[in-house]
């Protein structure tokens, strides 16, 4: 049969492996990832997350040597989470604010094993509070104003231990304004801010949570986090951190809010971060178990269809092993199906 007369054939640009390569759109590279690690008390600790195999609670000598292999591959930072034990937990978050605690003590010890890598470190009360919320709870409710204060001091003990950013994940209004303040008015202005602008009340969170112990211990987050069921929520956030002065702004999760992803990066003009979360890395890990899906592709498609949604960093426990996929070269293509 003679071919038609089709001037525009879309499948020319698909024929071959090189010239999908050398027309493709979107691009991972490792510089765009941030690998999330948890910490732990101890020595020599690789404590197992039953919900998220392959990932560990670490004592600070393991999260330093799992951080540089990260940064061997090319990932240039981490972000860290503290699992801290129950009888240092108080319903204002006190350790938090210990200059020898658990975060200023790793923070320390990954900028000198490692000076070039960035550090990121969470501030919000939930690690820390024997209510589990990450804001102060006053007669059974989340009293914001008074949280601000703590929160501004977390981030000061943080950036004063040598963090690179630190993370407002409380999702409060006006912290980050108040946390910028208190950097500034302590001289700290070069410390960044990584503002989770749009951190949705989401089910996607549950490995994490067992993997710190951090959730609430009455009640819900639907109170600070953002309704699933609202993108203008989500933009009208973000607008006001980076009015506020943060200097990156993020949607958490990710794959359930691509389109958050991308509307945000049009309203703002500061950097957008997106977090695929526990419960999407737990989804992929259990499905691949069970024969359903290819790890490997679901990990680099996943991620891939972040950075094309819009986002310019991406943290994901994958970090380390995406990283080395990028730079070792292109990667497998899926088989059809």
């Amino acid at each position: 049969m003679a071919s038609l007369a089709l001037p525009v054939r879309p499948r020319r640009n698909r024929r071959s492996q090189g010239i999908r390569r050398l027309v493709r759109q979107t691009a991972v590279r490792p510089a765009d990832l941030v690998l999330p690690l948890f910490v732990v008390e101890g020595e020599g600790v690789r404590d197992p997350i039953a919900a998220m195999p392959g990932r560990h609670r670490l004592s600070i000598d393991t999260l330093v040597s799992e951080a540089a292999e990260a940064f061997a591959a090319g990932v240039p930072a981490v972000a860290l989470f503290p699992s801290i034990a129950d009888d240092r937990k108080d319903p204002r978050a006190g350790e938090a604010m210990n200059p020898d605690g658990l975060v200023p003590q790793a923070v320390r010890a990954l900028k000198n094993a490692c000076p070039d890598l960035l550090v990121i470190t969470d501030v919000a009360m939930d690690p820390y509070s024997s209510d589990g919320h990450d804001g102060l709870v006053i007669d059974g409710r989340i009293d914001n104003d008074r949280t601000l204060p703590i929160l501004a001091d977390m981030a000061l003990c943080q950036a004063e231990a040598g963090a690179d950013l630190v993370a407002p994940s409380d999702m409060m209004d006006g912290r980050v304004g108040y946390v910028r303040g208190s950097l500034d008015r302590a001289g700290h202005v070069e410390v960044g801010i990584l503002a989770y602008s749009a951190k949705y009340a989401s089910c996607f969170y549950g490995p994490f949570r067992e993997a710190l112990d951090s959730a609430p211990r009455a009640g819900d987050k639907k109170t600070y986090q953002v309704d699933p069921a609202n993108r203008r929520d989500a933009l009208r956030e973000v607008r006001l951190d980076a009015a506020e002065g943060a200097d990156i702004v993020m949607v958490k999760p990710a794959l359930p809010y691509l389109d958050v992803v991308a509307a945000v990066r049009e309203a703002v003009d500061v950097p957008v971060a997106a977090y695929q979360v526990s419960g999407e890395y737990a989804m992929i890990e259990a499905a691949a178990a069970a024969g359903w899906i290819d790890r490997d592709q679901a990990m680099v498609e996943s991620i891939t269809a972040i950075k094309r949604a819009g986002a310019d960093v991406v943290l994901t426990y994958f970090a380390t092993e995406m990283a080395r996929r990028c730079r070792d070269g292109p990667v497998r293509e899926p088989r059809d199906g």
